[in-house]
């Protein structure tokens, strides 16, 4: 990987994170929640990082494996890799109440106090910004590692991890906003939480890239793929479900795919 492609990985990645604040706004000038987009768009998230993770990323990190242990050795180490991804993000996710998860759904109609101040709502959402916060750590570094490695595959995570953090945004936002009276606030916060990803990435290319070798990066892409799925199986999915469009989100979720498919292929 060139060092070059430093400033690139790292404005995608402040890209997705700062798209939290695009929740924020979503929330301060529409009424009620676009139940239709959220669905289909995070689908179609799940289905490009699902896609991209086993297709392209796996096997990026099996043949970077390959190089320094032998194409037997290199199976299972990216097999264990990928499995340590998912564990890793498994455990911030247990981690982490059930009620201050900013993957339980929030709508703006379900927050609104007709203008009273609500302590409670305050605390939801500081809450939520903290979490969103340890939750955006690895997705910054996921974001970061594609970049660095391969532009083609890392605009549409780019992509599908902004549109993860759209409802992240209103998470945080509307109930800080109805909490205190105070849209500034929640729009602050909201990016605030999502400053974490390009901390993330930061801490990436500080502190792992000096050491950076074949057999780093593949374990290290390996556990990416398997962060990138848990985020899809465990959260984008279930949330466009939740959102009562089940199947718009099967259609974004195929819709994903076949774009991440089409764009990979133009490429070859």
């Amino acid at each position: 990987m060139e060092s070059g492609n430093f400033w690139f990985a790292f404005g995608l990645t402040l890209f997705a994170g700062l798209s939290t604040g695009i929740g924020s706004a979503l929330a301060f000038f529409t009424k009620s929640t676009n139940t239709r987009f959220l669905s289909l768009s995070l689908g179609f998230s799940a289905g490009v990082m699902v896609y991209v993770s086993f297709v392209e990323i796996l096997q990026k990190a099996k043949a970077a494996l390959i190089i320094d242990f032998g194409e037997k050795l290199a199976s299972w180490y990216t097999a264990l890799a990928f499995f340590a991804g998912i564990l890793i993000i498994a455990l911030i996710d247990k981690m982490i109440p059930s009620f201050e998860n900013p993957h339980e759904i929030r709508r703006v109609e379900d927050v609104a106090q007709n203008g009273k101040r609500d302590p409670k709502l305050v605390r939801m959402g500081l809450f939520t910004a903290l979490a969103i916060a340890i939750h955006n750590f690895p997705e910054g570094i996921a974001t970061f590692m594609a970049g660095m490695s391969d532009p083609t595959i890392a605009v549409p995570i780019a992509v599908a991890i902004a549109i993860h953090n759209i409802p992240e945004g209103i998470a945080v936002s509307v109930p800080i906003s109805y909490g205190t009276g105070s849209d500034n606030r929640g729009l602050y916060l909201s990016f605030l939480s999502g400053l974490a990803e390009p901390i993330g990435a930061l801490l990436a290319y500080f502190f792992l890239m000096p050491f950076l070798s074949d057999s780093l990066f593949g374990f290290m892409f390996a556990g990416v793929a398997g962060i990138m799925v848990w985020i899809s199986l465990d959260e984008l999915l279930p949330t466009a479900r939740e959102y009562g469009e089940h199947h718009l989100s099967v259609y974004g979720f195929l819709g994903g795919m076949a774009v991440m498919a089409v764009s990979l292929l133009l490429f070859i």
